[in-house]
């Protein structure tokens, strides 16, 4: 298939990639192009910026989690509905696993999908010295798949010279520069930027970056070069398949405290059967009636950690329904929602569902980030015993009792660590999940769930 795609990348995390990649991406809806947007990577708050933009969900590409036939597979499907797709980078081009390999980086998943790779060079304080650092990056890899630069905080006066003499002495064409933009510059939080929607005025900022995009940035060359992508080909994989056909009714958490679920997982479990039924812990007062299963996703609670604890309808509707034997996935935010209490970030304790009988805190530091490669340590109800699957931690908060069901190893790192509270229907732990690295987990899951009564 003829798929054009192009990735934006950077020598390091903060080089503005995210800023750039919606800006671009704005300009092209603007255009009138139909964009496929994905972050590399297990990164779940800059795809939600992307879809604020292009309008519709965005998709994470990850080789870590899938082997390079699924990674093709999960791009493709969503690639073949668009005139172009837009990947963004994650971290420096080539940091991966265990910052010692490129396997799992921005350039693996390039290779993966024999994507053509544009560098955002955040030259601050550079001026002749980002050329021997392009180079660098370009001369790294074989194949050279780095085509493109764009030069951002850049001055414009200094801009057309610099352009000269990069392409003078490097393979690649200078797509343009970024001049600096206080004013359009958005916020971060420890895991990242803030939320879209606690930017304000977001659609109008995007509206006049990209505005800039266009006068600044040659977008025809951009195009392209994302035209210049040679055929992919990739196949549909052997999964587990679907439940019931009338679909099994999932009570699904989606709110400003539960947000951080991978798309993925989502459509396979829809894939699979499921049906979900959205609730907001924050403001309903009992879970969705029908439910005959419970997915409490990653996100912020602890930001939201009063508001939760004032909800006491829905903490002990919660209970009820998990303790009565509910199925339920709860993952890192909601595995805290599921603790006795929780210390919220204004440094107070609130109640929570009661689930999990310990508290929860914060560290003031990351705690076990990275990826991991989990193993069951007992039969439960997303695995049996020895069954593996791949995930990813990353939290400021910490638990008095992590759960010992599951052993957690680092990949490349002589370290691992016992963690989830698996039960016959239960997942509860830091771990966030990716299923297509284990897709009967997602059943196991679903056929739990056709087992479960409903909630009357």
């Amino acid at each position: 298939m003829r798929l054009p795609r192009i990735m934006l990348a950077a020598p390091a995390s903060g080089s503005g990639k995210t800023l750039v990649t919606c800006g671009i991406l704005k300009a092209l809806v603007n255009r009138g192009y139909r964009v496929a947007s994905f972050k590399c990577g297990p990164d779940y708050i800059d795809p939600m910026f992307h879809s604020r933009v292009i309008g519709t969900h965005s998709g994470n590409l990850d080789t870590f989690f899938t082997g390079r036939e699924t990674i093709r597979y999960l791009f493709g499907r969503e690639a073949e509905k668009a005139e172009i797709s837009v990947a963004e980078g994650v971290m420096g081009y080539y940091d991966g696993l265990g910052g010692i390999s490129t396997e799992a980086s921005s350039a693996d998943v390039a290779k993966a999908l024999d994507m053509p790779v544009v560098l955002v060079v955040n030259c601050r304080g550079l001026s002749l010295s980002v050329i021997p650092l392009i180079q660098g990056f370009v001369e790294y890899e074989h194949p050279r798949r780095i085509r493109g630069v764009i030069l951002n905080q850049m001055s414009p006066a200094v801009y057309p010279d610099l352009k000269e003499l990069i392409e003078m002495r490097l393979p690649v064409r200078v797509l343009g520069y970024v001049p600096r933009l206080p004013e359009l510059s958005w916020e971060s939080r420890h895991l990242g930027l803030v939320m879209p929607e606690e930017i304000r005025d977001l659609k109008e900022k995007l509206g006049k970056l990209a505005k800039v995009l266009e006068k600044s940035l040659d977008l025809d060359a951009f195009m392209a070069m994302a035209y210049e992508a040679p055929a992919l080909e990739y196949t549909v994989p052997n999964l587990p398949g679907p439940c019931r056909k009338e679909g099994v009714p999932i009570a699904f958490a989606r709110d400003e405290a539960f947000c951080f679920t991978y798309r993925d997982n989502l459509r396979l479990l829809k894939d699979m059967g499921a049906r979900f039924l959205e609730f907001s812990p924050l403001r309903d007062k009992e879970l969705p009636k029908g439910s005959r299963g419970l997915i409490l996703s990653g996100g912020y609670p602890e930001l939201y950690a009063e508001k939760l604890g004032e909800n006491k309808s829905m903490r002990e509707a919660v209970r009820r329904a998990v303790e009565g034997g509910l199925p339920c996935i709860a993952e890192c935010g909601g595995f805290l929602y599921l603790h006795r209490s929780l210390e919220g970030e204004d440094g107070r304790s609130y109640p929570m569902a009661g689930v999990i009988d310990a508290h929860a805190y914060p560290t003031g530091k990351l705690s076990r980030f990275g990826y991991v490669m989990l193993k069951s340590m007992e039969d439960q109800m997303l695995l049996g015993k020895g069954g593996r699957i791949r995930g990813h931690e990353f939290h400021y908060w910490e638990s008095e009792d992590c759960g010992e069901s599951m052993r957690a190893e680092k990949p490349l790192r002589q370290r691992n660590w016992g963690c989830v509270h698996g039960t016959p229907t239960l997942y509860a732990g830091f771990p966030h999940l990716f299923f297509y690295s284990n897709p009967q987990a997602a059943k196991n899951f679903l056929e739990c769930c056709e087992g479960a009564p409903c909630l009357h």
